[in-house]
């Protein structure tokens, strides 16, 4: 919760720096008054807003009794409540988890990840995803996510900012920073995500019981997810960062605005703690076929 609130506090703060520069006393004022306003409605709707961007429909015991199960076993063993289930009806294996707490969290997955996974696979899937809720990057991440598009707003009504007098940047400094703030922004917003991704990993690996059933799932979900477009995802890019690996097709994209670290260096921390480059025989023999 402190590295939560701290984190807030800088990312207001950033937002209250750009709209200073962008648009003197007025700009702050506008800017701060964004930041609060995004992040009241974010903490209270977006977990909603992104199930339903997804087109996701929840599940529960009764309609999908195997997944409930495996999710309220490993809950449990996290000690950590149960959250909501949902199935998203794509074919690109993939999953996200969302909720501003660990009492009000939603674990996505895909028809893909079901189809595509052997068992252990979407254990070690899930696992993963609670344990972002467990440590709070749901919250963490849409707080992030939020203000990094507080700046973009901000930068797109600077030119609406005062007179000349009242843009410290001057004119040219001024529409400079419309351009380079949404960047610094957006790189922020991606950097926090691949630490957090490698920590869920780690995390997720203790919850599920073995770090080859999650290594396993991030080498086949780093084959077939490329294969296969996710419509929905693309259509709202900004909610990318929630997966467990990018849904999105970018060619040649520079690693520094990647919002994950490589599959290839996750799997291989992964295979650090299993103590192996290719994960233990009792993993790969405990492998049942496909999910469904």
């Amino acid at each position: 919760m402190l590295r939560t609130f701290m984190l807030m506090a800088a990312m207001t703060a950033f937002v209250g720096v750009v709209g200073l520069m962008l648009g003197g006393e007025a700009g702050l004022l506008i800017a701060l008054a964004i930041a609060f306003g995004m992040n009241f409605f974010a903490y209270w709707n977006s977990d909603k807003a992104v199930l339903r961007m997804h087109g996701a429909r929840p599940v529960d015991q009764r309609s999908a009794p195997e997944l409930w199960e495996m999710t309220s076993s490993m809950a449990r063993r996290a000690a950590m409540p149960m959250p909501a289930l949902y199935i998203i009806e794509t074919e690109q294996p993939n999953a996200f988890a969302t909720g501003r707490n660990p009492d009000n969290a939603a674990v996505a997955v895909t028809r893909g990840l079901l189809r595509n996974m052997h068992r252990e696979e979407v254990a070690g899937v899930v696992a993963h995803e609670l344990a972002h809720i467990k440590n709070r990057d749901t919250l963490t991440m849409t707080i992030t996510a939020t203000l990094v598009g507080a700046v973009s707003m901000l930068a797109n009504f600077a030119i609406f900012f005062g007179g000349g007098r009242d843009r410290p940047l001057g004119m040219i400094g001024t529409i400079a920073m419309m351009i380079l703030a949404p960047m610094a922004a957006a790189m922020v917003q991606m950097a926090i995500s691949r630490v957090r991704e490698y920590e869920a990993d780690a995390e997720g690996a203790a919850i599920c019981g073995n770090p080859d059933w999650l290594a396993s799932a991030l080498n086949r979900l780093g084959v077939i997810s490329g294969r296969i477009d996710n419509i929905a995802a693309e259509r709202n890019p900004a909610t990318a960062h929630m997966f467990i690996v990018n849904p999105l097709h970018m060619q040649a994209i520079d690693s520094l605005f990647a919002t994950h670290p490589p599959i290839e260096k996750r799997i291989a921390e992964l295979r650090k703690l299993s103590g192996g480059p290719r994960g233990s025989r009792a993993s790969r023999q405990a492998r049942t076929g496909p999910w469904a």
